[in-house]
């Protein structure tokens, strides 16, 4: 099994627990401080990525590590089975899965949009309604500019991808005029 498919279990099995414990947001919130925690300490992040420390030392050290920044129980509690088991380096990734089994609960649906410059307001505006009402969920925007498109845009919602690029109309007209 990938490991972002064990990381998303691990997330459920969360979301679950905040289900029954009516603390969802409390514990996304401090999910998040323990993954930037992480990601900004090398040492840290060592200790989470590293096979040569036993899982249970992991989950001590880890343990220690929660309590003083007074994160709740049943997080510090999920993190020691999830270290126990030996799956501390899937940290990133069930930050990543619970942040997105929340957003999907949510309705909500991120859109990734590359383009060749900036998107005005207006555009932006104007793609997120566009987006909304053929998906029929909110939309939470990034962008990032691509260098290579020469005009147009690309976007990205969950597996579908738009392609409104120039290369990709080109292409497209390529294809018509070697099929006639």
């Amino acid at each position: 099994m990938s490991n972002r498919l064990t990381a998303r279990r691990y997330a459920k099995a969360l979301l679950q627990i905040g289900d029954k414990q009516g603390n969802v947001p409390q514990l996304q919130q401090e999910l998040d401080t323990v993954a930037a925690a992480v990601a900004a300490n090398a040492d840290l992040t060592r200790l989470v990525a590293s096979p040569l420390v036993l899982p249970t030392k992991k989950a001590e050290v880890f343990e220690a590590i929660l309590a003083s920044a007074k994160v709740s129980q049943t997080l510090r509690h999920f993190f020691r089975v999830v270290a126990e088991a030996g799956r501390l380096n899937l940290l990133a990734d069930i930050h990543r899965s619970f942040a997105e089994l929340v957003d999907e609960r949510a309705g909500i649906v991120e859109a990734r949009v590359s383009s060749a410059q900036a998107l005005s307001e207006a555009q932006s505006k104007a793609l997120v309604a566009s987006l909304a009402t053929r998906t029929g969920k909110t939309i939470r925007l990034s962008w990032k500019q691509d260098a290579a498109l020469l005009g147009g845009l690309k976007v990205q919602v969950g597996s579908t991808v738009l392609d409104a690029s120039l290369q990709g109309q080109l292409r497209q007209l390529k294809t018509q005029l070697l099929s006639a």
